[in-house]
């Protein structure tokens, strides 16, 4: 062997011991390792010397022995090696590596050069990474369920709203406040029976500085320990004193997130933790997603209560005036879906579909519920609309609003007295409400027929059921429905039992008129 050839035999052994990747050369005979480079020898664990005639088999994991003995019968016709395997080392640790491989030829015997990385910290941040994808797509569609849930609640119920939060948010302290006139006042609490016993409690505002600082521009407020000496952490001791104190009692994380709806200020989320620095930036984007919408149904609920009470007196003339909101709840659901479909489009096209028909569905629910409220500031339009039509509208609008599938079969022309035909429309109404507030339902059908003198409708669900003869607290729906039929000389019948879906009748009989004598 001449200078030249020495010289560059000791630049390719120096270019082979230096390399950063693992290189082996496997006897393909003995599948024993031939020569390798310390990167290869130190990743698995052992000296050169322990190395070196060891059986390839030993550096590989049982789980990964069959798919590497393939590799290799195909690299041996193929001359192609691209595997991925699991390794064992001497210590009994595993890593994963990727092999790429290319027929060599060492000291007359055919042999397998081999380049081996270990890529386990690239797949742990890959599964770090699809694991942070999961969760946030999880979060996505909890965000949905909660839109959903609240979205068509029409009643206030302030412990849901904090039970809603808490599928979202882990928290050991919860409470939800309503602005009266100067004081935050608790209307549902969360945590310990002590604290959920305290109610309410008025935490007094004594100025509006300290108004303005507690909703902090609708941003909200993190505090890693309230028993700190940082500014907002005395801020809230000072704010929390007296009979409120409670809410920090063996807490030591707080956080606040404001309720506003068009700039008026109408309570806020508090939450509390027994760590310190508990709650994240991303937590507290979550709980600001949930007060929006928790916002939006306290106002609905305020203004459906007033609707209640204006009822009677004025025929709900001015519902849908004060109920402009509820389109408000199924365009939050639309955003919510719209935010997440690029996520789920590039993770499960079918699931993304599914979630674009969900906003389709939920944008035409909008718009039905916005002629419907139109509808509602122009009476006439009740009256002077085909009743088919209405119905439909009703239909379509709850559909949208609670992702409740409602069939709708009308079969006649209906030419009716005013009175008749408000008061199908009203109890169609209703009953769609109780449907989608009580029932439990996933299915509604509204059937509308007339033939001759009579016209008859029916609502059908396949939800829980009640006892139709017992007297519900608070519930003045049936009550409703039972007054507007008789005054319109019509037949309400009411089917159902727990367990076996409800059956709505309304039957009327146009009167003839009497010929003069």
């Amino acid at each position: 062997m001449n200078e030249e050839t020495k010289e560059k035999a000791g630049l390719y052994r120096s270019i082979f011991e230096s390399a950063a990747d693992g290189m082996m050369i496997i006897d393909l005979e003995t599948s024993l390792v031939v020569e390798a480079n310390p990167a290869a020898w130190l990743m698995h664990g052992y000296a050169r010397n322990e190395f070196l005639e060891l059986q390839l088999q030993a550096c590989i994991h049982p789980d990964s022995q069959y798919v590497f003995n393939e590799s290799l019968q195909i690299f041996r016709s193929t001359g192609v090696f691209d595997i991925r395997a699991l390794h064992v080392c001497r210590n009994g640790t595993t890593f994963f590596a990727d092999w790429r491989g290319t027929a060599f030829t060492h000291e007359g015997r055919p042999c397998l050069l081999g380049i081996i990385r270990d890529v386990s910290k690239q797949i742990q941040m890959e599964q770090s990474l699809s694991q942070r994808v999961e969760v946030r797509t999880h979060e996505q569609a909890t965000l949905l369920e909660i839109s959903h849930t609240l979205a068509s609640t029409l009643e206030l119920q302030p412990g849901l709203i904090l039970d809603q939060l808490r599928k979202i948010i882990k928290y050991s302290h919860g409470g939800l406040f309503a602005l009266e006139g100067s004081s935050l006042v608790t209307l549902a609490m969360r945590g310990t029976g002590h604290l959920e016993d305290s109610l309410p409690i008025h935490i007094h505002l004594s100025d509006p500085e300290t108004l303005v600082a507690l909703f902090n521009k609708h941003h909200p407020i993190r505090i890693a320990d309230v028993w700190s000496s940082d500014p907002q952490a005395q801020f809230l001791r000072t704010l929390l004193n007296d009979g409120s104190a409670v809410l920090l009692e063996g807490m030591q994380s707080w956080m606040w997130v404001p309720l506003a709806v068009r700039g008026r200020i109408i309570g806020g989320v508090g939450v509390a933790e027994s760590s310190k620095n508990y709650f994240t930036a991303h937590h507290a984007d979550l709980a600001l997603s949930v007060a929006n919408q928790a916002a939006i149904t306290m106002i609905n609920a305020e203004l459906y209560g007033q609707a209640q009470e204006l009822a009677v007196l004025e025929e709900r003339q001015r519902l849908a005036r004060n109920l402009h909101d509820a389109v408000n709840q199924s365009l939050f659901s639309a955003g919510l879906i719209a935010e997440v479909l690029p996520r789920l489009w590039d993770r499960d096209q079918a699931e993304a579909r599914s979630s674009l028909e969900d906003l389709r569905r939920l944008t035409r629910g909008a718009m039905a519920e916005m002629r419907a409220l139109l509808a509602e500031l122009r009476p006439s339009t009740l009256t002077d609309s085909d009743l088919g039509d209405l119905l439909r509208l009703l239909g379509n609008a709850i559909e949208g609003r609670s992702n409740l599938p409602v069939a709708i079969s009308i079969s006649g022309e209906f030419h009716l007295p005013a009175n008749v035909q408000v008061m199908f429309y009203r109890v169609c109404q209703e009953a769609l409400n109780n449907v989608a507030k009580h029932a439990k339902a996933s299915q509604v059908e509204i059937d509308l027929k007339q033939e001759e003198a009579e016209v008859q409708m029916r609502i059908h669900d396949n939800g829980r059921g009640f006892d139709p003869h017992k007297t519900y607290s608070g519930h003045y729906g049936l009550g409703m429905m039972r007054e507007r039929t008789e005054a319109a000389g019509a037949v309400l019948t009411i089917s159902s039992m727990p367990g076996t879906g409800t059956e709505l009748m309304v039957h009327w009989t146009k009167v003839p008129s009497k010929e003069p004598l």
